[in-house]
């Protein structure tokens, strides 16, 4: 799976600890949920539209109305993308009771609820980066509801 911003966390957090998270077993909750919870590029297209990503359903609503001038960009798009399912993930893993990081075998990351269903949270980033459909506010609450 390709995660933009794995470089840039190994390079803060040291190899060692990055290809950890990744490895078959146990795995470092914490350490897993600050890698996802990055985001980097979404964080400072947030900031620069004067949003703040705290972490909260109220976060992701703010983020629904902003102005999607990233469309236009392929490479933009693609990463904005992982890192609006990643912070979607984030959301609801500190804010859904018994929801948790868990990892297909192919190594794409997914929310997994305490019911033990899962979320592929990447792929509805994607899609609300390319549409702005289904809204990550909307995912959230039907997430929330389960």
């Amino acid at each position: 799976m390709n995660i933009p911003f794995l470089g840039n966390w190994r390079k803060k957090h040291g190899p060692a600890r990055g290809v950890a998270v990744f490895s078959e077993g146990e795995h470092d909750s914490e350490a897993v949920a600050g890698l996802l919870s990055e985001c980097e590029l979404l964080r400072s297209q947030a900031h620069r539209a004067g949003v703040e990503l705290d972490d909260s359903a109220a976060s992701l609503e703010a983020l629904d109305q902003l102005v999607p001038g990233w469309r236009d960009d392929e490479e933009t798009l693609s990463w904005l993308g992982n890192d609006a399912g990643l912070y979607l993930g984030t959301v609801i893993v500190r804010t859904v009771p018994g929801a948790a990081w868990d990892f297909w075998a192919n190594g794409q990351p997914v929310v997994r609820l305490s019911s033990g269903r899962e979320f592929d949270v990447v792929t509805s980033g994607h899609e609300w980066a390319s549409s702005g459909v289904p809204e990550l506010s909307q995912l959230y609450a039907e997430v929330a509801e389960t």
